[in-house]
C-alpha cells in the first residue's frame, strides 16, 4: 500500500514539472491616443530580451524592454517609476544604452 502511495505521488510530482504554462503577453502600445507615451502595467512581464536578465527583478526587466524599444523610435518611458523606481530607472537606462546601435 505505502509503495503504491509513494509511486502515485511521484508520478503526479513528474507529470505537475512537465506542465507549461503561457507567457503573458505585453500591451500592444495601442492605447487610443496619438502621441501618448506607451506605458507598460508593473505587473506584466516584458517579452524575452537578446540578452539574458534571469535574476534580475520585474521593474528592472521593465524598464530594460522600455528602454531598449525607446532606441527604435518613439521614447517608452513611465515617467513616474523612472523617478521613483531605481530598478526600473536602472533597467531604462541600460536598455537604452546596450540596445542603441554601435558608433564605429
Amino acid at each position: 500500500m505505502m509503495k503504491r502511495l509513494f509511486f502515485s505521488f511521484a508520478i503526479l510530482t513528474a507529470v505537475a514539472g512537465c506542465a507549461t504554462v503561457d507567457p503573458v503577453k505585453t500591451p500592444s502600445g495601442d492605447n487610443g491616443f496619438i502621441g501618448a507615451p506607451v506605458q507598460t502595467p508593473s505587473t506584466v512581464e516584458p517579452p524575452r530580451p537578446k540578452h539574458n536578465l534571469s535574476g534580475f527583478p520585474l521593474p528592472y526587466r521593465q524598464g530594460y524592454d522600455d528602454g531598449c524599444n525607446s532606441v527604435q523610435g518613439k521614447e517608452r518611458k513611465d515617467a513616474q517609476r523612472f523617478a521613483r523606481d531605481m530598478d526600473y530607472r536602472i533597467g531604462w537606462q541600460d536598455g537604452y544604452a546596450l540596445c542603441a546601435p554601435k558608433k564605429k
